[in-house]
C-alpha cells in the first residue's frame, strides 16, 4: 500500500493516530518494532496498544473529574482506544478498567481490518528526512531512534531516570504561613517584582523531623530493566541528598539564605529573619494554578509523600496535582521544540504524539495521538485546523504541552483541573462540576466546526 503518513510506534498514541487518519481517508503505514524480532524490556507481548503497567484508565466520572472529562471528549471523537476499552471493560467502580488482552486484541483487529492501514513489524532507527511522520514511540523508545531524536532536537540524552517533583494546587497552600519572595528579592525579568516563589518556613525542630522522615519513608524499588539508567542532571532525588548529611538540604534546595520570613519581623529586623530551612514552590503553569516543589523530586511512595509533605508549614492541607516519582522515561521538551500543531520546529514534516511529548498516562497519551492524527489529516487535505478550546480537557492538555508549561521545569503531566483556565468566581465545592460543565459546552461548540467524517 502506498501510504501518506508514516506512524512510528504502535502503542496507544500511535494506534489512535492511525485510526483517526484512516477514518478520514488517509493511508497509513504503522511501524511497530515488536513482532519484528525486537522487544522492549517492559512489554510482555507483540500486540498493539499493550498496557504495560496498570489496566486502569482511571476515573470515568465526566462530571467532577478531569480524566473522566477527557474520556467523554474522546468518545465524542470516535476514539478507537475508548471504543476498545468499552468492549474490554471489567468491574472497577467509578473507574474504567479493562481486560488487557481483550483490549489490545480489539485495537489491533480494528486497525488490521481497516483498508487504509498497513501494519508493518519493523524497527525504525532514524527519523525520516521527508514525508509526513508521526513519532509515537513512548517512554521506551529504542536507543537508536532516541539517538536520532536527540540529534534532531539538540538533546544529548533522552533516556534517564525521570525524578519528578510534586506539584501543588495553589488554592490549597496556606498563605497565612507562606509568603512570596525570590531569594535576595532577585527579579527574573522586566515583569518580575522579586516575588516569584512561594516560601514555606521551617524551624530547626520541624526540619530535623522532616529530614528523618525522608530517610525513613518507604521508597519505590527499581525494576530490573531500570537499574543501569542514570539520573538526569539536576534531578537527584531529595531523599538521596538527605542521606548525604543532615545539613545537605539546608545548603541545597532548602537553603534559607536571602529569604526573610515576614512573620518574624521586629523593629530591629522589619523585613523578618531567615528561617532555619525553607521549602520553595515555583509557578508551574502560566495560569498560576499549579506550583512545583523546587528540588523535591523523589522516589518515596505516594502515601509516604502525602503524609510527609503535609508536615511542611503551609502545606498541611495541600492537594497535589501530581506526586513525585522516579522511572525510566523518554520525552522531549515539547513547549520548546513543538509548535501548536505538535510539529517539530525546523522539521515540520515530523509530529510527535503520546508520552514522548511529556503527557503522562494511558488516556492522555491516546488523546494526544488522536489530536495528532486529526491535525495531520487536516494538513494533508488542506482543511483549516483549529485546536479544541483550552477549557476542554483535550485543549488544556494540548496547550500545556505546546507552550503553556514552564519550559525549564517541564516534566510529564497527567490531565488535571490545574491546567484549565481558572474559575475563581465559583465556590471551591462547586468548581470541579463547573469545569466539566463549561468544558463540555465549549467542546460541543468546537465539534460543530469540524467537517463530518467520510461516509
Amino acid at each position: 500500500m502506498t501510504y501518506q503518513v508514516h506512524i512510528i510506534g504502535g502503542g496507544l498514541a500511535g494506534s489512535e493516530a492511525a485510526w483517526q487518519l484512516a477514518q478520514r481517508g488517509v493511508k497509513v503505514r504503522l511501524s511497530e518494532m515488536r513482532g519484528g524480532g525486537d522487544r522492549t524490556a517492559a512489554h510482555q507481548g507483540d500486540g498493539l496498544a499493550e498496557l504495560v503497567c496498570s489496566n486502569s484508565f482511571r476515573s470515568d466520572d465526566d462530571e467532577k473529574n478531569a480524566v473522566g472529562l477527557l474520556h467523554h471528549e474522546m468518545r465524542r471523537l470516535d476514539s478507537l482506544i475508548m471504543r476498545a476499552a468499552e468492549k474490554a471493560r471489567v468491574p472497577a467502580g467509578s473507574a474504567l478498567a479493562v481486560d488487557r488482552d481483550i483490549f489490545s486484541a480489539d485495537v489491533e483487529q480494528h486497525l488490521h481490518d481497516h483498508p487504509n492501514v498497513e501494519i508493518v513489524r519493523e524497527r525504525v532507527d532514524t527519523l525520516p528526512e521527508n514525508g509526513p511522520t508521526i513519532v509515537a514511540t513512548g517512554p521506551l523508545t529504542a536507543p537508536s531512534l532516541a539517538e536520532s531524536i536527540g540529534k534532531a532536537t539538540s538533546t544529548q540524552s533522552l533516556a534517564f531516570f525521570d525524578a519528578i517533583a510534586p506539584i501543588v494546587h495553589y488554592e490549597t497552600i496556606d498563605m497565612s504561613i507562606c509568603w512570596m519572595q525570590s531569594r535576595w528579592d532577585k527579579q527574573s525579568g522586566p515583569d518580575s517584582d522579586g516575588k516569584d516563589y512561594i516560601n514555606c518556613p521551617m524551624n530547626k525542630e520541624e526540619y530535623l523531623a522532616f529530614h528523618q522522615g525522608l530517610l525513613d519513608g518507604e521508597k519505590t524499588e527499581f525494576k530490573e530493566w531500570e537499574k543501569d539508567t542514570p539520573y538526569f542532571d539536576g534531578c537527584m532525588p531529595i531523599e538521596v541528598m538527605a542521606s548525604r548529611g543532615v545539613d545537605t538540604l539546608r545548603f541545597g534546595p532548602m537553603k534559607p539564605v536571602g529569604l526573610d520570613d515576614p512573620r518574624t519581623a521586629t523593629p530591629e529586623f522589619p523585613q523578618g529573619r531567615w528561617p532555619y530551612a525553607v521549602v520553595q514552590l515555583r509557578q508551574d503553569n502560566k495560569l498560576g494554578t499549579l506550583w512545583n516543589m523546587v528540588g523535591f523530586q523523589t522516589k518515596l511512595k505516594y502515601g509516604a509523600q502525602v503524609e510527609l509533605f503535609r508536615t511542611i508549614p503551609g502545606l498541611q492541607n495541600a492537594e497535589f496535582a501530581r506526586l513525585g516519582g522516579l522511572h525510566r522515561n523518554t520525552f522531549i521538551n515539547s513547549p520548546v521544540l513543538l509548535d501548536r500543531q505538535l510539529r517539530l520546529k525546523g522539521a515540520e514534516h515530523i509530529r510527535f504524539a503520546g508520552q514522548i511529548t511529556g503527557c503522562e498516562g494511558y488516556v492522555e497519551s491516546s488523546a494526544i495521538g488522536l489530536l495528532t492524527g486529526m491535525m495531520a489529516a487536516a494538513e494533508l487535505q488542506n482543511r483549516p485546523w483549529q485546536s479544541p478550546p483550552a477549557s476542554s480537557a483535550m485543549g488544556a492538555l494540548l496547550s500545556h504541552i505546546t507552550g503553556d508549561a514552564e519550559t525549564e521545569s517541564y516534566q510529564p503531566m497527567n490531565v488535571n483541573f490545574g491546567l484549565f483556565p481558572p474559575m475563581h468566581d465559583v465556590k471551591k465545592k462547586q468548581r470541579k462540576e463547573a469545569y466539566t460543565t463549561r468544558g463540555k459546552a465549549d467542546f460541543g461548540d468546537w465539534l460543530k466546526t469540524l467537517e463530518p467524517l467520510p461516509a
